[in-house]
């Protein structure tokens, strides 16, 4: 039956070459079972017939069964055809503007007819405009459901007439040559323990459901199927690396780790961070590759863990790197890692693309002949002439900015992959980690360190301007410093520009030389110039920092005490959590103020007030889950791993733990899916695989 399912879609009745191609492009649909799960995305009940008698001017969609006494043409100029319409209760009027030829040709007088449409009513008369029709026994054969389906559309589909009533008419054709027999991939015990409807149910209900009830059951079906496969996906990648992928155990403990701790650690660490270095001292004692993700907010003290990690490396005879995605962000780390590094004489080097070229050749030579301990970059560390003597710990920053290809470069430094740690101070909610990151082993960093202040946020429309401005310069007279950012859209990089340059230029009349310094920062400048501005700030020789979202990411100036957000309306949740971050490094209470417009929206309005109720970024990501969606938030480079056809991470979590949680038990009792009962699904899952690629392991 599945083989039929793979059939090209002009062959299914009804469709042909031309309609084929325009399926092909608009919706993706190249053969019958991408036809069967185009899930419809709403559906109306047509469960109920009205009496004319009973209808009211709601607006609403009714059907009415009863038949056309009389047809006329009214008007001259824009004719509109009028038929007069009876069940023995009333009468109405049926009108059409359009196709009345063919109308008035093929529509038959005083037959039982069911019609469905907008009625709306004028003068005291209901009419309903261009109304689908049905003869009754027609309609009583068909396959169509009480509850109509409507399916996804695009605007070319409807201009070449492939309108809902067609698409409809296919999906009734291939249930009826395909018998609806489909074979399901569930083992029978997880069926029962659910009750869950059968695969062929399931799919005929979606498309044709005769209730709310039934197609409440075929929904859930469909959706636990889904993410129970994302789940099995996820759970098998890491049991197959944990046992096929060897990695090198760090058995030793040794001088430089212990070193650090007892002598040089700069603050004590939080408890937070103490459960993290043992989950990841754990990981990389074993004989397998650890692939952790390290989630902890701005501030949180990943960079302390990522440092031992390395130190553990070291003491076993490897080398280590951590790769950032931006210069800034790199130099930042390697000018903090060097600090904490030079005093236990380990060998530590940066690779950019700014990085000269004789200062490249000693860094190649040493990397090969393993006297660099540990090397800093960007993408500059995945080119094929970086070659290691043995990596044997690569910690990734801000993974989410980096796509799997890049990622998986690193791995092939060397024969036996490296440790893997990933690094984000993106919150991303458990839902989503538990989909997009099942098959990493996550940790998180859940408490800041002793002394930090809450930053308090406050929200100021653009009119109290002069009371913020009178805020700065008290908060500068104090000896701190202000970051000032403008947002940045691509598509309108000039107005953007201009935004920021008008901004600078009013910041620098109200902030004065030589009373005030103002540093600007924005992605037109080069590297270098960026980079001086950046460490003139950092050093205290500017008060204000006027930037784009470039400083989102890295900048660490602790005596920094306010962000102010220009046009906070335009950033979405997770960003304005980024940026506030900036804030709040040191011992002083510090401040994030959210200018606005007067006009806001209602999503803005629950950003802003997010903002200023919480710091806490698990909190923040899910309620930007909520509104944006999991494709969003997750950047492009991960929307893809996503593409789900009926279930959705927000409101279907409590579907996705029950899928998570059987898919563990399966793996646990039959993890090769051996069993005689886990044929079915074992033959659904190599099939999936080869469809999706499942098999590369890398995260």
């Amino acid at each position: 039956m599945n083989n039929l399912l793979e059939t090209p879609i002009e062959y299914l009745k009804g469709v042909g070459p031309a309609r084929g191609e325009l399926l092909r492009k608009e919706l993706g649909i190249h053969k019958y079972g991408d036809l069967l799960h185009l899930f419809p995305n709403r559906y109306i009940d047509r469960t109920r017939y009205y009496r004319i008698n009973e209808l009211i001017n709601s607006g609403a969609e009714v059907q009415v069964v009863g038949k056309v006494i009389n047809i006329k043409t009214v008007g001259e100029k824009k004719a509109r055809l009028v038929a007069t319409f009876t069940d023995g209760t009333g009468e109405m009027e049926l009108v059409w503007f359009q196709g009345q030829k063919w109308i008035r040709e093929n529509l038959k007088l005083n037959t039982p007819y069911v019609i469905f449409g907008k009625a709306s009513s004028f003068n005291g008369v209901f009419n309903m405009a261009h109304p689908e029709m049905e003869p009754l026994a027609e309609h009583e054969q068909s396959l169509r459901s009480a509850m109509q389906p409507f399916y996804p559309s695009t605007e070319k589909l409807a201009q070449k007439g492939i309108t809902n009533k067609v698409v409809n008419n296919i999906m009734q054709q291939l249930f009826r040559e395909t018998q609806a027999k489909f074979s399901d991939p569930l083992p029978p015990a997880l069926i029962q323990e659910l009750q869950l409807i059968p695969k062929n149910a399931a799919l005929f209900n979606i498309h044709f459901p005769k209730s709310h009830e039934i197609l409440a059951r075929a929904q859930f079906r469909l959706k636990f199927e889904e993410l129970f496969f994302i789940q099995l996906q996820l759970i098998t990648k890491n049991l197959i690396r944990k046992h096929k992928i060897k990695g090198h155990p760090f058995t030793q403990v040794g001088h430089y780790f212990n070193d650090f701790y007892n002598n040089h650690l700069p603050f004590g660490l939080t408890n937070a961070q103490k459960r993290v270095i043992k989950e990841i001292r754990n990981d990389m004692g074993q004989p397998a590759q650890m692939n952790r993700l390290l989630q902890g907010d701005v501030g949180s003290g990943k960079t302390i863990v990522a440092m031992m990690s390395m130190l553990l490396a070291l003491d076993n005879g490897f080398q280590a790197c951590l790769m950032a995605p931006t210069e800034i962000l790199a130099n930042q780390h390697f000018t903090g890692l060097s600090e904490l590094a030079n005093p236990l004489g380990i060998n530590i080097k940066i690779l950019t693309g700014s990085t000269k070229t004789s200062e490249r050749k000693i860094i190649h030579e040493q990397l090969e002949s393993g006297e660099l301990h540990i090397i800093i970059g960007t993408h500059a560390l995945l080119e094929d002439k970086v070659q290691f003597k043995n990596l044997g710990l690569a910690v990734i920053d801000e993974q989410h900015r980096f796509g799997v290809e890049q990622r998986s470069k690193l791995w092939r430094k060397n024969d036996i992959p490296p440790h893997v740690l990933v690094m984000t101070a993106t919150p991303i909610p458990r839902t989503l980690a538990m989909s997009l990151y099942g098959d990493l082993d996550i940790s998180v960093i859940d408490e800041l360190p002793p002394g930090r202040k809450p930053i308090q946020t406050v929200h100021r429309f653009d009119s109290n301007r002069l009371k913020v401005w009178k805020f700065l310069k008290d908060e500068i007279a104090k000896g701190r410093q202000i970051y000032i950012v403008y947002p940045l859209i691509q598509e309108s990089e000039k107005m953007d520009y201009k935004d920021l340059m008008d901004g600078y230029e009013s910041i620098s009349r109200d902030f004065p030389l030589p009373q005030y310094s103002v540093s600007i920062v924005h992605g037109k400048m080069k590297p270098a110039e960026k980079d001086s501005e950046m460490a003139r700030f950092a050093s205290g020789k500017t008060n204000i920092m006027v930037a784009t979202t470039v400083i989102e990411v890295g900048v660490n100036v602790p005596n920094a005490s306010v962000m102010v957000i220009e046009s906070a309306e335009r950033f979405g949740l997770s960003q304005l959590h980024q940026l506030r971050g900036r804030v709040g490094r040191g011992a002083e209470q510090s401040y994030c103020i959210l200018m606005t417009g007067h006009k806001l929206g209602n999503d803005t309005k629950t950003r802003l007030e997010t903002m200023t109720r919480t710091n806490d970024g698990f909190e923040i990501a899910e309620v930007d889950l909520k509104l944006r969606g999991p494709g969003d938030i997750m950047g492009t480079q991960q929307s893809g791993v996503l593409n789900l056809q009926i279930a959705d991470l927000v409101k279907d979590r409590d579907i996705l733990m029950l899928a998570r949680e059987h898919a563990l038990k399966l793996l646990k009792d039959d993890a090769p899916m051996e069993k005689p009962e886990h044929a079915a699904l074992r033959h659904a899952f190599i099939e999936m695989g080869k469809k999706k690629n499942i098999w590369n392991y890398i995260s």
